[in-house]
């Protein structure tokens, strides 16, 4: 194994533990309703790995702006799964939480796209920070749904929240 791709373990597996972003979720309607207090846009997407059984539910907010350059102002999670969901999903939460929504959506793109690729195409650290540490999953068709997991989720809660 490469020293690169030993970092890319680490990293993996040390946001497998800390698990950034990952609280105990207040109910939705609960969210909505302070987000709404706040000027926040608020909402959830569940999404299950029925290959494997992960879980991921993620709550995005978005600050006030129109649909492209409102801020995710926050992100956070709670999940069940292996440790490649579960990292991805902490990994999510810390280079996703601040961006425009054009710059998170064009993130996660770049991120769709890595993992496609079946290893074909060398992730960018400079443009996805530790998220390039799943280069290596996108030779692994079946881990790439563990891995996607997560930003499904945040795709999916993004349009909820964009459509309030």
């Amino acid at each position: 194994m490469s020293d690169l791709q030993q970092l890319y373990q680490t990293i993996i597996l040390e946001h497998a533990k800390a698990r950034h972003g990952a609280v105990e979720l207040t109910p939705l309607a609960e969210a909505v309703a302070l987000g709404a207090a706040g000027g926040l846009r608020v909402a959830e997407s569940h999404q299950i790995n029925t290959t494997c059984g992960d879980e991921v539910t993620l709550r995005v907010s978005l600050g006030a702006g129109a649909e492209t350059d409102a801020a995710v102002t926050d992100l956070v999670w709670t999940g069940e799964g292996c440790s490649i969901s579960q990292a991805s999903a902490s990994i999510l939460t810390d280079t996703l939480r601040g961006l425009s929504t054009a710059s998170a959506r064009a993130l996660l793109d770049n991120f769709r796209e890595m993992l496609r690729s079946r290893g074909k195409i060398e992730p960018d650290e400079e443009i996805l920070g530790d998220a390039a540490a799943f280069g290596g999953v996108s030779r692994y068709p079946a881990r790439v749904k563990c891995a996607m997991l997560p930003w499904v989720a945040f795709e999916a809660a993004l349009i909820e929240a964009e459509s309030h």
